[in-house]
This record gives C-alpha cells, sequence and structure tokens, in this order.
C-alpha cells in the first residue's frame, strides 16, 4: 500500500486520476486534457500502474489507460474506518450545536451579546 500513497501524494498523478475516472484515455488525450508534456504524462502513467491504480490495455498502436478498480476498493476498505470515525465526530458535534441552539420561545434580545469597547465614543 505504501507505493499506492506515493503514487497519491503527486497532484499531477491525481489530475490523472480525476480525468481517467470519467473516461478511460490513451496518453495523447490526457496530454491534450493536461497540459503535461508527452514524457511527464507517460512518467506519472507508469508511477501510477506500478501502483496498481491503473491499467492498461493496447488498442491498435495505441495504449488506453483506465482506473484499476481492484485496487481503488482496497483503498477504500483502508479508509472505511476513518470514514467511521469522522462521522461519529461529526455526529457528537450536530449533538453538541443542537444541544446549545436557543430554546424555542427564548427572546433574542435576552441573550448576552458581546459589548461594543467604542459604543457612544463618536465613532
Amino acid at each position: 500500500m505504501d507505493a499506492t500513497w506515493t503514487a497519491l501524494a503527486d497532484p499531477h498523478r491525481r489530475a490523472m486520476l480525476d480525468v481517467l475516472r470519467e473516461r478511460a484515455c490513451a496518453v495523447g488525450e490526457l496530454v491534450d486534457e493536461l497540459g503535461f508534456t508527452q514524457p511527464t504524462t507517460s512518467k506519472h502513467l507508469r508511477v501510477l500502474r506500478e501502483a496498481g491504480l491503473v491499467k492498461v490495455r493496447v488498442h491498435a498502436q495505441r495504449r488506453i489507460y483506465s482506473i484499476d478498480l481492484e485496487q481503488m476498493a482496497e483503498l477504500d476498505a483502508w479508509l472505511a474506518p476513518f470514514r467511521q470515525l469522522w462521522n461519529e465526530r461529526l455526529d457528537a458535534l450536530g449533538r453538541h450545536l443542537d444541544r446549545s441552539e436557543p430554546r424555542s420561545g427564548e427572546d433574542e434580545r435576552t441573550q448576552e451579546r458581546p459589548r461594543d469597547e467604542n459604543r457612544g465614543r463618536g465613532r
């Protein structure tokens, strides 16, 4: 999984994955879409392929790249407990905010407001 994180750390490779999420592409299409040079695009695709994030198939003279869903599923499974942790914390925050909201019928004017130090000083 270390190769996966190394591959995902680069913003250029993440941009490539964003494009490949929409559709499979040849190297030239990625060059046109992202504005990288052909050698740079090929280098990043090699890293993504070695990390198992993309797969390649040959069609005539072109190599067509697409996302490898198997590796993405493994990554998703690893991240699932962290999503659960965040969901629990966000739910707790929501409950806290619900408890701290003013009760219905309580006049907003009776709530304490921050004091304006400059009030009445001709400002």
